[in-house]
């Protein structure tokens, strides 16, 4: 609240400030028929329309992949994660820019995982909290490889595993898929 004086009264002004945030949307494959429904949500979720330019995703055949570059206000990020987690068959990643004062995030979504957040600092690193460190040392005790699975866990390891040979099939390069035998 600021206070203005005209003529000698004193009158009480409101403001408020809206803190802007970037990010990007990677939808990394979605089926077709979802891809309307897709830009409906992340246009409902940023408070405009939008109109995404779909590519084939090699990786997946008959889905189609896209990246957005979005702005609006702080925690938008978590809104379009949120409008899009839990679609079968899709997908996504979602990145908001850490800014003065306020934390990054990122969301991964794959349709066997379910959803992973991770704050992020300003270099976009994952940042794991303290407690989730110490949580991940607790339960694993003296047995090395449950504390490397407890700190994978928490990097969200599982879901760039999953999620990158969609991001490179995304950038031209040629993904060879190799099946065990046996």
């Amino acid at each position: 609240m600021g206070k203005s004086h005209l003529n000698g009264t004193e009158s009480t002004v409101e403001t408020k400030t809206v803190a802007v945030a970037r990010g990007v949307l990677f939808v990394h494959s979605a089926p077709r028929a979802l891809c309307p429904h897709v830009e409906w949500a992340a246009g409902r979720a940023i408070d405009r329309a939008v109109n995404f330019d779909w590519i084939d995703q090699p990786v997946l055949k008959g889905t189609q992949r896209t990246e957005f570059v979005w702005e609006g206000e702080r925690g938008t990020g978590a809104k379009i994660a949120s409008a899009l987690r839990g679609w079968e068959h899709l997908r996504f990643e979602v990145t908001e820019d850490a800014g003065l004062g306020a934390d990054g995030g990122r969301w991964m979504h794959t349709p066997d995982l379910g959803i992973y957040y991770a704050q992020t600092d300003t270099a976009g690193n994952t940042v794991i909290p303290e407690d989730r460190i110490r949580y991940a040392i607790e339960v694993a005790g003296s047995n090395t490889l449950e504390l490397h699975r407890e700190l994978r866990l928490a990097l969200g390891q599982a879901w760039d595993d999953e999620l990158e040979p969609f991001r490179h099939a995304g950038d031209g390069a040629r993904v060879v898929w190799l099946h065990r035998a046996g």
